[in-house]
């Protein structure tokens, strides 16, 4: 555990309340969508325990483009409807995957993430990019982590201008 997050709640709740108290306050007044996304990748990877890859891929000419992140060298290029962030964004759904190696199509940009939660990004109802949590363990993320996800990516979604 990194010393940043031991200033976090050990319960799952408050530790998400505190979160997105945070990143609220660190995006307000600033819609830049660069900007806003690498300060929330930052804040996620300093906060969320056990993890090792936390970032976002924007829809870019018809497919996901790495955008702001934290962790390892990621894929730069991902087709929608491959792997699971592609999943995510094509089909418009949260994506819960306990073990990565039993998802059909799963592209292992980093051979140590186990487990993942992929959140689409939504400018007007439309999906214009995908918030992305890999963890090295497995079964590392549960329901109601994926609930406070989506809640993270509604913070950042009303922040930013995407247009």
């Amino acid at each position: 555990m990194n010393e940043i997050s031991t200033m976090y709640p050990e319960d799952q709740l408050e530790r998400y309340d505190l979160l997105k108290k945070q990143l609220s306050a660190i995006l307000e007044g600033e819609h830049n969508v660069i900007a806003n996304l690498a300060n929330a990748s930052a804040l996620l990877n300093e906060a969320i325990t056990d993890i090792n890859w936390v970032g976002f891929y924007l829809i870019n000419n018809g497919e996901l483009l790495l955008g702001p992140f934290q962790g390892k060298v990621a894929c730069v290029h991902i087709a929608l409807g491959r792997g699971v962030c592609g999943t995510a964004a094509l089909d418009n759904k949260t994506q819960l995957v306990m073990d990565v190696h039993e998802f059909p199509g799963h592209i292992a940009c980093d051979s140590a993430s186990n487990s993942e939660v992929v959140v689409p990004l939504r400018y007007n109802g439309k999906v214009v990019g995908v918030l992305d949590i890999d963890s090295p363990l497995l079964s590392r993320f549960n329901e109601i982590d994926a609930r406070e996800f989506e809640e993270i990516a509604k913070i950042i979604e009303e922040s930013c201008d995407w247009a």
